[in-house]
């Protein structure tokens, strides 16, 4: 007979280095499915954001965190950063493999030079999966704007870990374009697990004091960076009030990042800080019920190459919670919302203040179309759905030899 240890639970690595676990939603809610369909989870991540225990277990997910650099504005500063994050990461990733002896690494990027940890595992028949959640290389052009001997480099990465994968794992159709074109990867190695929040069940209570007494509540959830476009939201509103003389809608911008200082002082300088609320980032019950409350989900994310291939997640929160939404006209929004969203061609404050002010006042179009954003995402766009794909790549990767 055999005994119960052939039986041994199939077992996953997943190494993620811009964000700690349970704080990175996707790799948490990716890492809770899998468990619930009987692997064994072992999480490597950085210890930062207050995540910085070296081991614990949550969840019943072996969870091992790393120390990490500070984050990068340099080119020293981006390799001490990625050589620190590799040293833990292989590290660590020997010491999950003396203790479990993982059959599968999943890769999350950014950045693509995960592959380079994984690779003496692969030696030693364990498969890869690569996580992209971002198409790197147009991130990459998109921040600093031009291509040159770096953005190179980057596409080096991003083709070795394509190469190196046994099977690709994408947020949306876009980026898995990206796989199938330049990635070289067949399709039948590639799927789409979206991301996306998970509703509560239970009743969700609304918060009319986030309206601070005005008629309407705009509102947006996300980072908080210098690509996000938090500055243009910020801006639209003080043409709302200084240029159409609107008192009626109360901002609430709701999350946390590096430009979050910085924004704080925008809203001050231009005399908004009656009419912009930032209290940083809000989860659980708070964030459910803030979203439940806003009259409107506004994306300031800019029209550019990268911000094309993303599926926003405040883009599925808002139609979650059947709230309309306005953002500039990206490709994957528009996939996405659909009739959903009211999107804007000109990227610019005004623009965007424009259909906010055009929207609030059609109340009758704002409930159509947040009852096809609520219809489109609990049809088509929600995370269960997106765990039968998850599920679906570890069993085709685990079934090629």
């Amino acid at each position: 007979m055999r005994n119960s240890a052939s039986k041994k639970k199939p077992c996953v690595c997943i190494v993620v280095e811009n964000l700690p676990v349970p704080l990175d939603r996707r790799v948490w809610q990716e890492s809770c499915a899998l468990r619930d369909a009987g692997y064994e989870v072992i999480v490597i991540c950085p210890q930062m954001h207050g995540y910085t225990k070296p081991a614990e277990k949550l969840d019943g997910i072996q969870i091992y965190r790393h120390w990490i650099g500070e984050e990068a504005n340099s080119i020293v500063g981006f390799f001490r950063e990625y050589s620190s994050a590799l040293w833990g990461e292989l590290r660590l990733l020997c010491k999950a493999w003396r203790r479990h002896r993982f059959d599968i690494i999943q890769v999350c990027n950014p950045p693509d030079i995960l592959f380079i940890a994984a690779t003496p595992f692969k030696l030693a028949g364990v498969k890869l999966i690569y996580d992209v959640h971002d198409a790197t290389p147009e991130m990459f052009e998109a921040k600093f704007g031009k291509r040159g001997l770096l953005y190179w480099a980057v596409r080096t990465a991003e083709w070795f870990t394509y190469f190196f994968a046994n099977t690709v794992i994408t947020t949306n159709k876009s980026v898995s374009e990206i796989a199938t074109g330049r990635g070289t990867k067949t399709e039948e190695d590639v799927f789409i697990v979206r991301s996306a929040p998970k509703i509560p069940t239970l009743e969700i209570k609304l918060n009319q004091t986030l309206k601070k007494g005005r008629k309407y509540l705009v509102g947006y959830v996300g980072v908080m960076g210098s690509a996000d476009g938090i500055d243009q939201i910020i801006r639209s509103a003080h043409y709302l009030v200084q240029k159409l003389g609107r008192n009626d809608i109360q901002f609430l911008l709701m999350g946390f990042g590096p430009e979050y200082e910085n924004l704080i002082k925008l809203r001050d300088k231009l005399g908004l800080k009656d009419f912009i609320d930032l209290p940083g980032r809000v989860e659980g019950a708070e964030l459910f019920s803030a979203l439940s409350t806003m009259d409107l989900g506004v994306s300031g994310d800019p029209i550019n190459p990268y911000n094309h291939h993303c599926t926003m997640n405040k883009v599925l929160e808002y139609m979650a919670m059947g709230k309309p939404q306005v953002s500039f006209d990206l490709k994957e929004s528009r996939y996405s919302a659909g009739d959903a969203a009211l999107f804007v061609n000109e990227v610019s404050s005004q623009a965007l203040g424009q259909a906010i002010s055009n929207l609030i006042d059609d109340p009758k179009r704002r409930k159509i179309m947040g009852d096809i954003g609520h219809e489109r995402f609990h049809s088509d766009l929600n995370w269960e759905k997106s765990v039968q794909q998850l599920k679906a790549a570890y069993s085709h990767t685990l079934s090629n030899t």
